[in-house]
């Protein structure tokens, strides 16, 4: 390790050193506790009795080695103050921990190559300019066993892979697995940053899991946190008997969530939340992160009011910019929601250099105007114009996350503004919208079967909805949609290029319609959306030569729709293509 990079924060391999490694018969402990008075290392393979540890290299790190510690055994460090008492602390730079309401950590050998994926890692990259539509999970709610218990990393794969296909996503974005104590904080309040946790089984499994989506063309994303972490004394929280990774002011220290904030003006706090990045992308070959509250690092307390954190600013620059230069293909994206600026330019040209920014006006926009009644619209008709006014400012995806339908907020069909059945067309007509308008796809499970009840992290979703003939139908609408997505360039590939959008209609108030191209290298789609409570004849005009081709219409009979559209629309002798568009409803057309 650099050891003058460790502390001026350029080190991205600190876990190559730190933590525990095994050297032919004996394994290496490591840990940094600069203030402590000394360290003793204990564990299962030593009936928990003090081991000392000694100070090595500049006397800020302690070592000892042990010749009887073998994978699967578990160890603490017992860390003592200055006044002579002492905390046993989980190992910071762990690769595995005990299953709570356990905490120590887990001794496991990162040395085993399990991949099988050179092909996808090959061709992988950005998809800047290719299809993005991400399936988020939560790992453990997605399905469960008969007997309520989890499923294990590697025996989800053989359920999940194949409903991803089938479903029409090409990623996986999974909610935090570093290692976290409580259910309830999902992840977003961890203890173990380089542990994979417990929960569903083992390192070795977690490859396993990733290895096989590859193998399926399936990209995978993980959720990580470098804002704040969980206050259990065993964690992080006052390393040393000092204040090592958090601020020593209460004032800035604590989180909004109750955590502790990372001190990221720190060198060696850089240096371990960098290189825990790094080690996802490099040891388990996750194909991109996605950055938890990144706003709560731009502004002190994700206050703007409070003014710049530029320290925490500092470090999103230079790790963003290391974890490109070390994975060029990775994808980096934020969840921001304020309006800082060049979130997605690189860091040489100013920007903090992520790919993509969450679009959270895009979203709450949205769900605004369809939680809106139909008289109330033309008032907010243009909420679902405003986003291209300011999208080509960052490389926007458009989320519709597990925050949207957790905390009383309603799932994305209860959202609504119309009863029970009607539901259903609602949702249909928003998410041809959402799939047609500029940028990369996220959707949260459950989503694409109009879950009804908020989603739960001690509940798989309800799957047996299914049968309800309402629901199926809307499955069935998503996939298609999702693979018609997939399928057509127009749709992604022009994403980020002012040519590939084009307003027709963005000003008919009175009668909530919407209309617009989608332009490709090859191919162009028109989509009308009439988002009002009256059926709607529309005229497309300058069409001699050209004619339309149907391929999708939210109120087919399919998908428990009222109307069967022409398949083929052809012009008159003016050039002029006349439909008639029911009801909150929308179709996409290819132009031929």
């Amino acid at each position: 390790m650099d050891f003058y990079g460790f502390y001026t924060g350029t080190e991205f391999e600190a876990y190559k050193f730190l933590g525990t490694h095994f050297t032919d018969n004996r394994v290496i402990f490591r840990v940094y506790a600069p203030a402590a008075t000394r360290v003793s290392l204990i564990g299962s393979f030593n009936h928990w009795q003090e081991q000392p540890m000694n100070r090595v290299f500049d006397g800020q790190f302690w070592e000892t080695e042990s010749y009887e510690a073998k994978e699967g055994d578990l160890y603490k460090f017992r860390i003592y103050k200055k006044d002579g008492s002492y905390i046993d602390h989980a190992d910071p730079y762990a690769f595995s921990s005990e299953l709570r309401p356990g905490t120590a950590s887990v001794l496991h050998n990162m040395n085993k190559d399990l991949f099988h994926d050179e092909k996808w890692l090959k061709k992988r990259n950005d998809r800047k300019k290719e299809a993005l539509n991400i399936y988020e999970i939560h790992f453990g709610s997605w399905k469960k066993k008969e007997d309520d218990t989890w499923y294990q990393y590697d025996e989800l794969a053989d359920l999940l892979i194949p409903y991803v296909k089938k479903s029409g996503y090409n990623y996986i974005e999974i909610m935090p697995l570093n290692e976290y104590p409580a259910d309830e904080s999902w992840g977003y309040q961890a203890t173990g940053f380089y542990s994979a946790t417990s929960r569903y089984g083992t390192p070795d499994q977690l490859k396993k899991f990733i290895d096989a989506c590859h193998q399926n063309d399936i990209g995978i994303i993980l959720d990580i946190v470098t804002v704040h972490f969980a206050v259990n004394d065993y964690g992080l929280w006052n390393f040393d008997g000092t204040s090592l990774y958090e601020y020593p002011n209460s004032a800035v220290g604590y989180s909004e969530w109750g955590s502790c904030n990372f001190m990221h003006s720190r060198g060696d706090v850089r240096s371990f939340l960098q290189s825990a990045s790094y080690f996802w992308l490099n040891e388990y070959h996750f194909d991109g992160l996605r950055m938890d509250a990144v706003g709560n690092l731009i502004y002190w307390q994700g206050n703007q009011a409070r003014g710049e954190n530029r320290d925490a600013i500092l470090f999103l620059k230079n790790m963003n910019k290391g974890l490109k230069e070390r994975k060029p293909d990775c994808i980096l994206a934020a969840e921001d929601s304020t309006a800082y600026p060049d979130v997605c330019k690189p860091v040489d040209q100013g920007g903090l250099g992520f790919d993509y920014k969450w679009d959270m006006g895009w979203m709450n926009d949205t769900l605004n105007y369809f939680k809106t009644e139909f008289p109330y619209r033309s008032d907010n008709h243009h909420k679902l114009t405003f986003s291209m006014s300011y999208f080509y400012n960052e490389n926007y995806l458009l989320p519709l996350s597990h925050d949207e339908v957790v905390h009383g907020k309603a799932t994305i069909l209860q959202k609504m503004a119309c009863d029970y059945e009607d539901k259903f067309k609602m949702a249909r007509t928003l998410y041809l919208y959402m799939f047609t308008h500029p940028g990369k796809k996220l959707n949260f499970m459950g989503n694409e079967f109009g879950q009804l009840r908020e989603w739960d992290e001690k509940r798989q979703q309800d799957w047996d909805i299914l049968k309800y003939p309402l629901h199926d139908s809307f499955y069935k609408y998503i996939t298609e949609l999702n693979h018609l997505y997939l399928d057509h360039p127009s749709l992604y590939e022009m994403d980020y290029d002012r040519n590939g959008f084009t307003w027709k209609e963005a000003d008919m108030v009175k009668e909530s319609i919407y209309a617009y191209f989608r332009q490709g290298k090859k191919e162009t789609i028109f989509v009308i959306l009439n988002l009002s409570d009256q059926e709607r004849r529309y005229t497309l005009s300058n069409m001699q030569n050209k004619k339309l081709e149907l391929l999708i219409d939210t109120d087919d009979t399919a998908f428990s729709g009222s109307s069967a559209p022409l398949p083929l629309l052809n012009p008159d002798k003016n050039g002029a293509i006349f439909m008639d568009i029911p009801a909150d409803s929308g179709r996409m057309y290819l132009i031929k």
